[in-house]
């Protein structure tokens, strides 16, 4: 089974992903979060700089649905020495959505067709989509797979939620048998036909070994699986999932001290975003622990890092890993 870290916006970033490799490793693939403009922004080439990425296998995502911003982005990654980009069709954002990007373009099929005909064309390096099954309805899940046969793609990762879902609903792993039922008949073609790797990966409430082996019940070809908000409420979940031995919160404590102290150097001692970014995380990260909810509470309300620091000790003091 590999596992791969997807992106969450403000959250994985190259900093986090370092940070993760040292103290808890077992990511197959890393992905970045979105690439979005036509020239990359200082914050966006921090994120794929292979000094930043070393010892990780980092894949750029891009989103857009403009063919000369895809092309643009992949000509200065190619530069950067990547030969893989991934395509975003899943994020679900309103703001993402109303544009015809992310999980929006599914909702224009020609449109997304048209994009898809001309990058595939143009684009010299490899290709890879992570999408959701649809917009709004589960009958779309069939027409869109007739459309990712026609190109070779590098890999297919299916969120099994449909855009209208957002978050709120339960992922549909069964919806991921169309898609290994299309694999098992031949009708994708590979970008690289010698490549052995795992074609189809699953993305979707993978938050313990119980659900994954619900997924794996459903489809027991199933050799790949994304993880997101999972793996940022519990960084033992990697080891749960692969029945290794789980971390102690000292490692946890550990990890987050230098994660803190990164973004400190990297943002010039800027208090406000180091502290946007460390509650970002406890947000997913205090379900981790028995009876966190008053000493997350305290994290949240922190003005100062002094401030946070205290109350992330006091935490650790007093609560146990789940």
């Amino acid at each position: 089974m590999l596992i791969d870290l997807a992106p969450m916006e403000g959250i994985t970033t190259f900093v986090f992903r370092k940070n993760f490799h040292k103290y808890f490793g077992g990511i197959h693939r890393c992905y970045t979060p979105f690439l979005s403009s036509l020239h990359l922004s200082t914050q966006q080439k921090n994120e794929v700089l292979p000094e930043h990425n070393e010892g990780m296998t980092v894949i750029p995502q891009i989103l857009t649905n403009r063919t000369d911003e895809f092309l643009e982005i992949s000509k200065a990654l190619q530069e950067y020495g990547y030969t893989t980009v991934n395509f975003n069709l899943g994020c679900p954002s309103g703001t993402v959505v109303s544009k015809h990007r992310g999980s929006g373009f599914l909702n224009v099929p020609l449109q997304l067709e048209q994009f898809l005909d001309e990058v595939f064309e143009k684009c010299p390096l490899k290709i890879s989509i992570k999408t959701r099954i649809g917009f709004e309805d589960e009958e779309e899940w069939a027409s869109l797979l007739r459309l990712y046969e026609k190109y070779p793609l590098d890999e297919l990762i299916v969120h099994t939620r449909l855009r209208s879902d957002l978050y709120k609903l339960p992922a549909r792993p069964e919806m991921i048998l169309p898609a290994r039922n299309a694999l098992e008949a031949g009708s994708f073609h590979r970008a690289d036909p010698g490549d052995t790797h795992p074609f189809l990966c699953y993305n979707g409430d993978i938050t313990s070994k119980e659900s994954m082996d619900r997924v794996r019940a459903i489809d027991p070809l199933c050799d790949r699986i994304m993880v997101g908000r999972g793996l940022i409420s519990d960084f033992n979940l990697i080891r749960r999932l692969t029945d290794e031995p789980l971390l102690e919160k000292s490692v946890y404590a550990d990890f987050l001290h230098d994660l803190m102290h990164d973004y400190i150097d990297l943002m010039q001692g800027s208090d406000r975003n180091v502290l946007y970014k460390m509650k970002e995380i406890w947000v997913y990260l205090g379900d981790s622990f028995t009876d966190s909810r008053p000493f997350v509470k305290k994290i949240k309300k922190s003005n100062r890092l002094s401030e946070y620091e205290a109350a992330a000790k006091e935490l650790f003091a007093h609560c146990e890993l789940r």
